[in-house]
């Protein structure tokens, strides 16, 4: 008998063998769940309204929607340094031994060493966005002038060179391969810089039948991107779309419950997960792969805020905001298997 128990418990703690950060959205913290439960805060991070938490090593990084910009230590969950290069900005990524910051106010990208000592403060002139790495390159957006900029990290980050006239407000993008993909609040389609050559051109979403498709696209982090192509929830229509992103060519439409906000991919590409906003922000959405079609709609809180697979695919993290709940489903039957008690949780991010 104890042999038994001593083997329930080993394979229990298995299954949750995973840190998470949790975003205390109206607290200004990170709750901390080891392996399936809470063990306590990361507190005084600064306003986490869309706050965006990126892990190296031993080190995760946290910037705050204010400007905050944190080194937190994996392993006490302590922090280890706070600074404020910007007043907002909320974009920043790994650049070799260095982090670039891309703010919107100031209108500059700061470069910092990962100690976070000021390296180098690049002005644009510029809310700046869509800060993406293809290495030596850093790539990003200038919204208020249209305008893409690349940087050099093995030259100082030098000036490499600039697009000008990419199109009318660009405001998010991603790195596919050697391309950068960068979206336009106020254009239809996208752009595509090949960082192979700096050739730059402009591609509008097409049908197999050559028919311009026209639809809304929101921030590039909320697509499901399963190998070449893209499920990319529509703004303002109960619709996905699946894009190849090789080709921009649009394979199908997704009918949907409500208005789709996440698309998270599951890591052995079975499914896709969707949460809502308006009258169904409660429910999820679990689309099979295979075919990219429902399968299955589930009331899964009140307001589910994030989602995220765990590293192994087992499991789904919900963000339940109403209800002050991290909630774990099992994705072989996608039934809850545990709840946790998170004050107003939102972004969820894996750590170690």
């Amino acid at each position: 008998m104890l042999h038994l128990i001593m083997v329930f418990l080993i394979s229990f703690s298995t299954v949750f063998a995973e840190k998470l950060y949790v975003v205390e959205r109206e607290r200004g913290s990170l709750a901390v769940i080891q392996d399936g439960k809470f063990e306590g805060e990361i507190r005084d991070l600064g306003n986490l309204n869309h706050a965006i938490v990126k892990t190296d090593g031993d080190y995760s990084y946290v910037i705050s929607r204010n400007g905050y910009f944190s080194k937190v230590d994996n392993r006490s969950d302590r922090v280890v340094r706070k600074i404020k290069p910007g007043n907002s900005g909320i974009g920043f990524t790994f650049v070799g031994d260095y982090i670039a910051i891309a703010h919107y106010d100031p209108k500059k990208v700061t470069i910092l060493t990962k100690d976070l000592d000021k390296y180098i403060v690049v002005e644009t002139g510029s809310r700046n966005v869509g800060i993406k790495v293809y290495y030596p390159y850093l790539v990003f957006s200038l919204m208020d002038k249209d305008q893409i900029w690349v940087l050099n990290a093995d030259k100082g980050f030098e000036l490499e060179t600039v697009i000008d006239n990419v199109g009318k407000l660009p405001f998010d993008a991603l790195i596919d391969g050697d391309r950068y993909i960068v979206g336009f609040f106020k254009e239809k389609g996208v752009g595509i810089l090949d960082l192979s050559n700096f050739k730059y051109r402009k591609v509008k979403f097409r049908s197999d039948k050559d028919q311009e498709v026209v639809f809304k696209i929101p921030h590039f982090g909320m697509w499901g991107i399963v190998d070449e192509r893209a499920i990319i929830p529509s703004v303002g229509e109960r619709k996905a779309y699946v894009v190849n992103i090789k080709s921009m060519k649009v394979e199908k439409s997704i009918d949907l419950i409500g208005l789709p906000v996440f698309i998270s991919v599951s890591p052995d590409r079975r499914f896709a997960v969707v949460n809502y906003s308006g009258d169904k922000e409660d429910y999820i959405t679990v689309i099979d792969l295979k075919d990219f079609k429902p399968v299955k709609n589930i009331k899964a809180g009140k307001r589910v805020m994030h989602l995220r697979f765990s590293k192994d695919g087992k499991r789904l993290y919900i963000s339940s905001y109403f209800e002050n709940r991290l909630k774990i489903f099992d994705t072989d039957n996608f039934r809850i298997i545990k709840e946790i008690t998170v004050p107003t949780p939102s972004g969820i991010f894996i750590v170690r």
